[in-house]
């Protein structure tokens, strides 16, 4: 055990002497990644700002997106046209003031949750930025472990509903952040069909990954809210996503799907926040894909990019952890989950920062930020090179087997 010991502390020192500066902790995409829509800033529009109806973009108004748009990703995401919003560039700030509405004004037919006991349901490990969002708003998370074969706990799921307080949860339903796992057509039809105590419960269905797929199998977003009616619940599910991976991250489109109830409602309270949103870049991102065959073609150039990443990935963590810890092998999405030996992920993340590699935080994909067993760690391979990927890797691996080889010497 010492020796072992003694030789991984070396190995981190030879490392911590290479003066590292990497970074693993977000999944933005690459510098290559968004080369690929530079061809958006070029699109002059010059006389040509109007929409398929002739109305002037560069004008107030406009408020549910430009219609082009809507029509490409209505198809991509399985909503009607009608049903689907085009907003800015961030769907996250549309999941936020979609809870404000909720806090201050209730949803249809609901009252205002401010001032109510409201709680979360939080599959977990999951997406931390949700969980940041709802702890900021003062909603109570509940977290639900997923099953050991990766799965939803529909029982868990289930039991929790009977409970009044719980009025939203949040799922990322394809290739999700962190697992990669993806929510199949029986589980989905489960969660739009279970009883719940509060009648305004509602799923946050974050479809940021529907069309980030890592392999020649593309399958389509299931229809959520198709089965959500034939449920009898056709109010239960928002949907979001956005271009935020596909384009450019910093001049996207934002989308919201749901009821033609929850959409007024949207609508109706959006209203008095916003003119309308940039109908200039909805309509260059409109021309720029021409159709969702176009957006699919872009994606597929990703992938060239990506997949290389994520079988380095594989490959190291598969060369130098193998029996130590397990980790997911993703069809699609942008992480990798690396399940370290209990007790010893925080260790590791605080052992790879002192030599320069940054790791997301151990525990930012719970509820509160803690892990029940410290142990996972989540890797984002996008941003960096590959040769930057495998040092990080290399050297996170390092890490994880210093930490457990000190937790063994301890004898805890």
């Amino acid at each position: 055990m010492t020796s072992r010991l003694e030789s991984l502390r070396e190995e981190y020192q030879a490392l911590r002497a290479q003066d590292l500066s990497l970074d693993l902790t977000r999944g933005k995409p690459s510098a290559a990644q968004l080369d690929l829509s530079n061809a958006l800033l070029d699109i002059d529009l010059g006389a040509d700002y109007r929409d398929a109806s002739g109305t002037d973009l560069r004008n107030y108004g406009g408020t549910d997106g430009v219609v082009e748009l809507r029509e490409i990703f209505a198809e991509l995401l399985g909503i009607p046209v009608a049903q689907l919003l085009a907003a800015g560039n961030a769907s996250l700030q549309l999941m936020h003031d979609t809870i404000v509405f909720a806090l201050l004004h209730g949803l249809p037919g609901g009252e205002p949750w401010f001032g109510q006991d409201v709680a979360f349901l939080c599959p977990a490990p999951g997406y931390d930025r949700h969980f940041a969002l709802t702890q900021a708003l003062g909603i109570r998370m509940i977290a639900v472990p997923y099953l050991a074969d990766g799965s939803l706990d529909l029982a868990a799921i289930e039991k929790h509903l009977a409970d009044p307080a719980v009025r939203g949860m949040w799922l990322v339903p394809m290739y999700a952040n962190p697992t990669g796992s993806t929510v199949d057509e029986a589980t989905a039809r489960a969660l739009v069909a279970m009883p719940a105590a509060a009648r305004d419960f509602r799923i946050f269905w974050d479809n940021a990954y529907a069309v980030h797929h890592l392999s020649d199998d593309e399958p389509a977003p299931l229809d959520i809210l198709g089965f959500a009616e034939e449920a009898g619940n056709p109010d239960r599910v928002f949907v979001f996503a956005s271009t935020s991976k596909i384009t450019q991250a910093g001049s996207g489109v934002s989308f919201f799907g749901s009821s033609p109830a929850n959409v007024a409602w949207h609508k109706k309270h959006t209203s008095v926040q916003t003119i309308g949103p940039d109908k200039l870049s909805h309509l260059r991102h409109a021309r720029f894909f021409g159709d969702a065959e176009g957006v699919r073609a872009h994606m597929r150039k990703h992938r060239e990019l990506v997949a290389p990443k994520f079988a380095i990935v594989d490959r190291i963590l598969t060369e130098r952890l193998s029996g130590h810890a397990t980790w997911t092998k993703p069809s699609g999405g942008y992480f990798v989950t690396l399940v370290a030996p209990a007790r010893t992920a925080s260790r590791a993340v605080e052992l790879a920062k002192s030599i320069g590699v940054a790791i997301t935080p151990a525990g930012a994909a719970f509820p509160y930020g803690d892990d029940p067993h410290d142990s996972v760690i989540r890797i984002a391979p996008t941003m960096p090179t590959e040769a930057e990927l495998e040092a990080a890797i290399e050297a996170l691996c390092v890490c994880v087997l210093l930490a457990e080889a000190e937790l063994e010497a301890s004898g805890r």
